[in-house]
């Protein structure tokens, strides 16, 4: 194993996500066999770069969050609100598309903005600021639907249907260029900008960057403010997908969003995060739904199966933490 880390391909694409690739294209492979004709390659490959989208946007965010040593549970909910007050907006108030689209990225930004001010310099513990903004984000979205479901255009040729697009355009899939090429601009922000290596710099010890002259509070809070931004980015590829939204809902995709970033490499303590490794870890979590809804198991079961997959994730880390110490 020794001699496998020290190979240079291996040094440079990290061991980790090299297995973690190899987990995916063995489950893709394990699905078929196993399924057959339950699980055609073209349909399931739709339908995991679907739920991808979304998902891995809330990933994306809260693998900054996460490399503070904080943690977000409102990413899900809060998703629905700004999906939920934007389309509303739409349909049952005149706004134009795009219009409604630049509210459902705005009201993901406040909530980032809400949530980084409290934790950060009002030293509120960001489980119990998550815990209540998950609430007020429930309680926004009911009340200002009158607890109605909300549904975007359903297809492209609909008035204020283009904004489909953004998922896919005859057939390319535009969703996951989009996606990637924020995955790109979040590993950079992260590994090659002052902000990103202060906020990965958090995590591992925030006393000595405060000690150090550093504004340890400016710089956590715009890890949550990114998360709120791509928490609005996210909602907008969840209903270009899906189309309707419920008040209410939400919290499923919390554990999802947190064990596909913590599978990837991002460390549940702060200080070490792996963009490249949320991205394989979001894929491998979207398969893993698809194949588990082929085998006819129901959301219960999907819950049972991510909260283990969240627990093996996190032994993982404190067990690989506890080796380097």
């Amino acid at each position: 194993m020794e001699k496998l880390k020290q190979n240079p391909i291996v040094k440079k694409l990290g061991l980790n996500r090299i297995l973690l690739v190899c987990i995916l294209v063995l489950m893709f492979v394990v699905f078929k066999v196993v399924l057959g004709s339950k699980f055609p390659v073209g349909d399931s490959i739709k339908s995991t770069l679907n739920y991808v989208y979304f998902l891995g946007f809330l990933s994306l965010g809260v693998t900054f969050v996460i490399a503070t040593g904080g943690i977000d549970f409102s990413i899900g909910p809060v998703m629905f609100c700004c999906a939920l007050v934007s389309g509303y907006c739409m349909t049952s108030y005149g706004v134009p598309c795009a219009a409604a689209m630049v509210i459902c990225v705005l009201i993901g930004l406040a909530f980032g903005i809400f949530n980084g001010w409290l934790v950060s310099y009002l030293s509120v513990p960001a489980f119990i600021v998550s815990m209540a903004s998950m609430n007020i984000a429930k309680g926004i979205a009911s009340v200002f639907t009158k607890t109605q479901s909300v549904s975007w255009p359903l297809s492209s040729d609909q008035t204020n249907g283009w904004f489909r697009n953004i998922v896919s355009y005859k057939g390319f899939p535009v969703g996951l260029v989009i996606f990637l090429v924020m995955a790109v601009v979040c590993g950079i922000v992260l590994y090659n900008t002052k902000p990103g290596r202060y906020i990965l710099c958090l995590g591992s010890n925030t006393e000595a960057v405060r000690l150090s002259g550093v504004n340890t509070k400016k710089w956590n809070m715009l890890a949550y403010v990114i998360c709120g931004f791509l928490v609005g980015i996210a909602a907008l590829f969840f209903v270009a997908t899906y189309t309707t939204v419920q008040p209410g809902y939400g919290d499923q995709y919390n554990n999802e969003a947190i064990a596909g970033c913590v599978m990837g490499g991002t460390s549940m303590v702060g200080g070490l995060a792996s963009i490249g490794g949320t991205v394989i870890g979001v894929f491998i979590i979207s398969l893993l739904q698809q194949g588990i809804m082929a085998f006819g198991l129901g959301k219960g079961q999907q819950m049972i199966i991510t909260g283990i997959i969240v627990i093996v994730a996190v032994y993982a880390d404190v067990s690989a933490r506890r080796r380097k110490n």
